[in-house]
């Protein structure tokens, strides 16, 4: 096929398949899979208290509201990626993923405290990167 140029929105009933070069704004649904070169910019969840980190999201940006508050997470697909940032300091909160490799728990007790997970279908959940938050 030779190349096409599109003006407005583009549907396919059948997916698109082969190699995209340029820029996507907007909103994507379903699963990207290959090589992603540039910056993956999404939504962010604002979680204040306890409750579930959503796994819709690539950050959950963390306001406690009280001591050891627990959080959730649940297992989701193969390779995603999930951030969380303790933002505002009111307490503390400890996230419990379902499936885990590694560590039981991760504490958050002060404003700037993160973890960066990897989900991994025969693991579970790992981190990839602990700043300031502990897992125990």
């Amino acid at each position: 096929m030779a190349r096409t140029s599109f003006n407005g929105p583009v549907a396919s009933a059948n997916g698109f398949i082969g190699n995209f070069t340029g820029n996507i704004t907007g909103n994507v649904t379903g699963n990207v899979t290959g090589n992603l070169t540039g910056i993956t910019i999404g939504t962010v969840q604002s979680l204040s208290g306890a409750g579930a980190v959503n796994i819709t999201t690539a950050t959950t940006k963390l306001t406690t509201t009280g001591s050891a508050q627990a959080l959730t997470l649940a297992d989701v697909a193969n390779g995603q990626i999930k951030n969380i940032v303790h933002a505002v300091d009111g307490g503390s909160a400890v996230l419990t993923p379902t499936t885990k490799t590694g560590f039981t728990t991760i504490s958050f007790t002060n404003a700037g405290d993160s973890a960066q997970l990897q989900y991994f279908t025969t693991q579970g959940w790992m981190i990839v990167a602990l700043n300031g938050a502990v897992a125990a």
